[in-house]
């Protein structure tokens, strides 16, 4: 496996069609996502600030090593950027290792396997959202060994920020335990869940919206909170259309 450190410096963006590049030119697009997610996270950072205290303690008492996890992604326009997490691993554990997770790693501390099935490693992300090289809702980015692969359809998704949460998220919400039976879970990750998940982040630009956006926004939240019954059913609303999936979850009930 090659370090990512060594990725980052062999990652070259390519360019964009004038088609791709014209996608995503609505108001909300170039300015009302940027105002919506700067007000969110600005605020969830403040209200989330005593959580955060108590993880941060948790994290730095149960396990050696620092508090934070930064990884090498691939954000906007094929910029790298640090995406910052709750370290939920072993020092080094990434070294010479997957660059994928699945149930039942060894890598993952105790206290990791509890923040990772509730999310809560991924809220320092908020940070990110704050600096504008993150999203609250967006395709979620990817490191450079995978992008790099991207064909040139594929890489519609890096017009605009990545983000906390997408549809492939939510349809993905037990991705580690989907990858725990294969054999060779990298593999199957590259081959078969990656590319359903472009697929999705490709059809959510579609129809990229401030309606859609809440709705992505609250979907994530319900299906981390709430019941598996209703999770399942919110995963399976998220990866239709808005229109779909308003139809399915508010008139259907």
């Amino acid at each position: 496996m090659v370090p990512i450190t060594s990725l980052m410096a062999t990652f070259t963006p390519r360019p964009f069609t004038k088609r791709i590049e014209t996608l995503v030119k609505t108001f909300y697009g170039r300015f009302g996502k940027r105002i919506f997610d700067t007000a969110i996270s600005s605020v969830a950072l403040v209200m989330l600030t005593p959580l955060f205290a108590v993880v941060a303690l948790l994290v730095k008492a149960t396990s050696r090593g620092p508090i934070f996890y930064r990884q090498a992604r691939v954000g906007r326009n094929g910029r790298i950027f640090q995406l910052v997490k709750f370290r939920s691993m072993f020092v080094n554990a990434d070294r010479g290792g997957l660059l994928i997770t699945s149930a039942g790693d060894r890598r993952i501390t105790r206290l990791g396997r509890i923040l990772r099935r509730s999310k809560v490693d991924e809220l320092p992300q908020l940070w990110n959202v704050v600096r504008g090289e993150m999203s609250l809702i967006g395709p979620r980015p990817e490191v450079p060994l995978y992008v790099d692969s991207y064909s040139e359809a594929q890489r519609e998704v890096l017009t605009i920020n990545p983000g906390i949460t997408d549809p492939a998220s939510i349809a993905y919400r037990d991705e580690e335990n989907v990858l725990a039976g294969k054999t060779d879970a990298d593999l199957y990750y590259r081959e078969v869940v990656l590319p359903h998940k472009v697929k999705l982040n490709r059809e959510y630009l579609k129809q990229m919206s401030f309606s859609y956006d809440l709705r992505l926004l609250f979907h994530t939240i319900a299906v981390v909170a709430f019941p598996r019954s209703l999770s399942r059913r919110l995963t399976r609303c998220a990866t239709k259309s808005p229109e779909r999936a308003n139809e399915s979850l508010f008139l259907n009930r």
